[in-house]
């Protein structure tokens, strides 16, 4: 089966030079598989294409397959090249479509709290390095609702890997493929708002500096804030 052009316009957006990290560019890869740009068993481009459209290393793309295959996107072939995964899209686009924007942000607001709990209790030195890299890029994107939603996405994502716990980890990547799905893009421009953008980094920021105090109350009660705060938007844009 032919792949698709690496430079079709529906495939890639590239970031500014700062954003080209392994989490950014695994977020574009992992937007093409689910939006359809690329189907199950299609050959993704060789790394040093990748590299090339995206302006980035070939060991920073190397990293971004690595998270998409721990994500179970992908397969790697030695030899051979990178595989979007049989079935990678079809589980995820049958609740995506019928899961919306408020309903996902219901069932977070169900699990990050005790995400946050856990990973105080759980994470590693080198977890809280995560987070506070992921938080940085996040801040980095400025008001982009784009690139904002992406950094976001892997940032809880490594909250949701410091918990050690796989069955929330595998949770959470369906969390974030549903993200990805057309029902959030389409309100993504309302909600993200330049205002809102900085407020939730701020809120990201305390909740870093919460687990990285290992002060489980105040991550919850930042986590549940946070995406109270989210719901409420939502419910803002719905009632317009």
């Amino acid at each position: 089966m032919k792949s698709p052009s690496l430079a079709a316009p529906a495939t890639f957006s590239t970031p500014a030079a700062q954003s080209r990290t392994a989490a950014v560019i695994a977020a574009q890869l992992r937007a093409a598989i689910l939006n359809g740009a690329y189907g199950s068993g299609d050959r993704l481009p060789p790394e040093r294409d990748i590299a090339r459209q995206l302006g980035a290393s070939r060991s920073t793309v190397r990293n971004a397959l690595q998270l998409l295959e721990e994500d179970e996107l992908v397969t790697r072939k030695p030899g051979s090249g990178t595989y979007v995964a049989q079935n990678a899209r079809a589980a995820a686009d049958d609740i995506a479509e019928t899961t919306s924007p408020l309903e996902l942000v219901e069932v977070r607001a169900a699990l990050e709290p005790r995400m946050a709990r856990l990973a105080v209790f759980n994470a590693k030195p080198r977890d809280l390095d995560r987070l506070w890299e992921a938080l940085a890029e996040l801040e980095r994107v400025g008001s982009d609702p784009d690139g904002f939603s992406r950094c976001d996405q892997q940032l809880h994502l490594a909250l949701a890997k410091a918990t050690h716990n796989p069955l929330i980890i595998w949770i959470y990547q369906q969390v974030n493929r549903i993200r990805s799905h057309r029902h959030w893009v389409a309100v993504q421009p309302k909600v993200l708002t330049a205002e809102r953008i900085g407020a939730y980094n701020a809120e990201h920021r305390s909740l870093v500096e919460a687990i990285s105090v290992r002060d489980g109350e105040r991550a919850a009660q930042i986590m549940q804030a946070h995406l109270q705060a989210a719901r409420q938007h939502l419910l803002g844009v719905q009632s317009d």
